[in-house]
């Protein structure tokens, strides 16, 4: 049946304190710290000319280090390996651009050929629609507007005021030599300065690199090297993996589209393949008009409209493979950007840099985001940006309680549920949920109705799980499928150091889970009560409520075998205590376990001297020492006799005789 399950939580997991403690606390942004990022973005505005050639330079610098350091452990010394790599790099990138431009020279002298293809589609276009088109109308409009605002309103010349004749007047330009050749040049000037500056960096970043990077760790993070260090080696390998996964994601994707193009008849297919794979870089918005250009152009060269769907029907195939298969496999989910973050850094980096920004855009956030990660300062930038969770599931989880959305609470529950057992899910997850609960309730915090909201929402997460434990169940009942699935958990389990427990088969075992104090209780105990359905045993549920002395007597307990009462708060022992009592004199057979939803903070008082302070069969801690008591076929523990505390009696004082007796 379910005997080899696997013990996801030792009996001394932090309960409430515990999970309080691990809770992960949002970090702030404080005064100084939004001081220092206005300025810094303020100072990367005003002095873009200055930093853009640098920030290009240190990512080149990321994407060749590799390519060096292979070509030293060839043997070629670092000097030699730095200039070969950089001199090959700027060979390619030149030889790109050069491509490029002839190909766009030859299609600028090419364009007016296709004038009349496009004028024949623009005529198409005109007679669809009633009534003249939709576009014919769209023109006239525009024609009318137009008209209207050229329309000036000028006041009639004076009879006595004689027209004079204009006067003809000619512009002779006269530049000199060396002005020509300024205008020609000048233009060039800036481009090449930077691209020549970007050179000389790039070699002596490389040349350098140790240095600078020790630099670096002497004025930012002396105090803390194994951090520094870290983050340098995490930004290093992260951002020079992203550029070179990138660039091969766009190879595997020009490549095919350069030859679907040139088998459809679409001029310079190598001009639109390079600039395929040179707008792949930017994100979202770069594939989209790479596209554009090449379904404008077989607009232009084809009458009819069969190219232009071939043509859209290429790009759209060639996204949904590199998308779904290529990117995926090659490339994942490795830069650590979250796709809202991606979109946010293209917009926020083109208004600081242009251009140019939005080509960069990813690799300088996937470096602030590496940056977060490791410096406390800038934490909230791995916060903002970062693809990590920034929520631990059972906070996440309460969070959805607490709004009263069951159905997100779900999903999340069943993304888990891919991985792990209920079981597991319930006993790190969902419990932890609940001690958050509990403790925001003894804080004062939590108001009834919400905490109501919070149960009922619970209650409603454990009613959507049904199918998803009736198929746990199923699954453990044929032997071909459950074989498979426990050898890849207990393997997984080993790596990860977990113990392994089993649970045992509950069948023909019927048990009863109770809530102690409250209604959260009472959502830990359907929590319990489904694991056990799980596990094969007949399972009934009974509120808090039912557990005051007027409830247990109206309690069918004479076919049940075990009452579990659970409580998530850990002060309740002495309720325990009474409810035990209570229990076992309503059916002196009946076994009574106690589960303490938080671990006791005593390490030297055990479960069995629990058990025995309070009178229980088990006293338990998790959701697997729960289902092992409540399953267990130990005889019940007799009820014990209280002692009775007898008053003494303080001796009567001896009585005095009067005086007059005396005498």
């Amino acid at each position: 049946m379910a005997a080899n399950r696997r013990n996801g939580m030792h009996p001394s997991e932090p309960g409430l304190v515990g999970v309080v403690s691990a809770a992960r606390a949002l970090p702030r942004m404080s005064l100084p710290t939004v001081a220092t990022v206005v300025a810094a973005v303020a100072a990367l505005y005003f002095g873009r000319e200055v930093f853009l050639p640098i920030a290009i330079a240190l990512l080149l610098t990321f994407a060749l280090a590799p390519l060096v350091s292979a070509l030293k452990r060839v043997g070629i010394p670092r000097l030699p390996a730095v200039i070969a790599s950089v001199l090959g790099a700027f060979t390619v990138l030149a030889l790109f651009s050069f491509i490029v431009a002839t190909q766009v020279s030859e299609l600028a002298q090419n364009i007016p050929l296709y004038q009349s293809n496009i004028l024949t589609k623009v005529r198409s276009l005109k007679e669809t629609g009633v009534g003249g088109g939709v576009i014919a109308r769209l023109s006239e409009a525009i024609e009318r507007v137009g008209q209207e605002l050229d329309r000036q309103e000028t006041s009639p010349p004076a009879a006595d005021q004689p027209r004079r004749k204009p006067v003809p007047v000619e512009i002779i330009a006269r530049e000199r030599p060396l002005q020509v050749l300024q205008n020609l040049i000048g233009p060039l000037i800036s481009p090449l300065a930077s691209a020549g500056l970007i050179v000389v960096v790039v070699i002596f970043m490389l040349l350098e690199r140790e240095d600078l990077r020790d630099r670096f760790i002497r004025l930012v993070g002396y105090g803390d090297l194994h951090r520094t260090t870290e983050a340098l080696q995490e930004a290093g390998k992260r951002v020079g993996r992203y550029l070179l996964m990138q660039l091969v994601v766009n190879i595997v994707y020009a490549i095919p589209v350069t030859a679907g193009l040139w088998v459809l008849g679409i001029p310079n297919a190598l001009l639109w393949g390079l600039l395929a794979l040179a707008l792949r870089f930017v994100p979202y918005i770069g594939p989209i008009i790479g596209a554009l250009l090449p379904l404008f152009l077989a607009l232009a060269v084809a009458p009819g409209w069969s190219l232009v769907l071939w043509t859209a029907g290429l790009f759209v195939a060639m996204e949904m493979i590199t998308g779904n298969i290529v990117e995926p496999w090659l490339y994942g989910s490795r830069t650590g950007l979250s796709p809202l973050a991606i979109i946010v850094a293209a917009i926020f980096w083109t208004w600081l840099w242009g251009p140019l920004g939005l080509v960069l855009s990813t690799p300088l956030t996937v470096c602030l985001v590496v940056l977060g990660r490791h410096v406390p300062q800038f934490e909230f930038l791995d916060v903002l940006f970062g693809n990590e969770p920034v929520l631990e599931p059972h906070a996440r989880l309460y969070q959805r309680l607490l709004a009263g959305d069951p159905e997100e609470a779900t999903d999340h529950a069943e993304e888990m549920l891919e991985e792990k057992y209920l079981f597991e899910f319930y006993d790190k997850v969902a419990i932890a949920a609940l001690l958050l609960g509990e403790q925001d309730r003894v804080r004062g915090v939590m108001g009834d109705e919400q905490r109501r909201r919070v149960a009922a929402s619970a209650q409603m997460l454990v009613a959507n799980l049904d199918d998803s434990a009736r198929e746990e169940a199923e699954e453990d009942d044929d032997p071909a499928t459950v074989e498979p699935a426990t050898a890849d958990k207990d393997k997984q389990a080993q790596a990860e150091g977990e113990d392994d427990t089993e649970l045992p088969d509950g069948t023909e075992m019927s048990v009863l889970c109770a809530g102690g104090r409250g209604e959260l209780d009472d959502a830990a105990a359907a929590m319990l009560a489904q694991v056990l359905e799980v596990q094969g045993a007949t399972v009934s549920k009974a509120s808090f409520a039912d557990m005051d002395p007027t409830g247990i007597r109206r309690l069918d307990l004479d076919a049940v075998d075990t009452v579990v009462v659970g409580f998530l708060n850990r002060d309740s022992v002495k309720h325990a205590r009474f409810l035990v009592r209570r229990l076992k004199r309503a059916r002196s057979a009946l076994r009574v376990g106690i589960v303490f939803w938080s671990k006791d903070g005593d390490d030297k008082k055990t479960e069995v001297e629990w058990a025995n302070d309070i009178n229980a069969d088990f006293v338990a801690f998790g959701m697997v020492e729960a289902v092992l008591g409540a399953l267990s076929s130990d005889p019940p523990v007799a009820l014990k006799v209280a002692a009775k505390r007898r008053m003494r009696r303080r001796p009567r004082p001896a009585r005095k005789a009067p005086l007059a007796a005396a005498k």
